[in-house]
């Protein structure tokens, strides 16, 4: 389940509705969708499509969206290090970003204009929209993997569109919860990826 945190406040937010909220003001969409049972590791994609087909339909009406894919990461990917680097520094894009993510989690560092920077969680069940134009930028959780179906108005994909003035640097890629935490002398940190 998703959550997001705000460093400069210190605080956090678990609550699906109250994250509903929270990111309504930014034109980001959020919800959560179950996940489907037959979905297993060695499913197709062709097989994920299809079994999400009518939440697909339904987002492709709604935002203007002709293509949907799905994407596989894990440590062993080849050229991982490279594709994470396209996108874990602060962009935006000229459409929407659409990710369902179906097994793993990411981080999505969202850093709305005159805005202070909040990190959002994704996990498995969580589905994101963020609107053209907003800067922000993802990274891996500590596993890094993750499997998500992608959905795009443009069928050549997204292009980042890299700011000069950029603040990931000033971020430390953090995931939370029970996964993301260890625990060393009876005091849980978070992991840091």
């Amino acid at each position: 389940m998703a959550s997001i945190t705000i460093p400069v406040s210190k605080s956090r937010i678990d609550d699906p509705r109250a994250i509903v909220r929270f990111l309504e003001p930014f034109g980001i969409h959020y919800e959560r969708w179950p996940i489907n049972e037959c979905i297993a590791p060695d499913t197709s994609p062709e097989e994920i499509l299809a079994a999400y087909a009518p939440e697909i339909e339904r987002l492709k009406k709604a935002g203007g969206y002709v293509t949907a894919d799905v994407i596989t990461v894990a440590p062993d990917t080849p050229g991982l290090e490279a594709l994470l680097d396209r996108f874990n520094k602060e962009h935006y894009h000229s459409e929407d970003e659409v990710r369902f993510i179906i097994q793993g989690a990411g981080l999505f560092h969202i850093h709305p204009e005159a805005q202070p920077v909040f990190a959002l969680q994704l996990e498995a069940g969580d589905l994101i929209t963020v609107p053209a134009g907003m800067r922000h930028w993802f990274d891996l959780c500590a596993d890094r993997s993750l499997r998500a179906i992608r959905l795009f108005q443009d069928p050549a994909g997204w292009t980042p569109h890299y700011v000069p003035d950029a603040v990931h640097g000033q971020y430390t890629p953090l995931c939370w919860g029970p996964q993301y935490v260890r625990a060393e002398a009876g005091v849980a940190h978070p992991v840091s990826i």
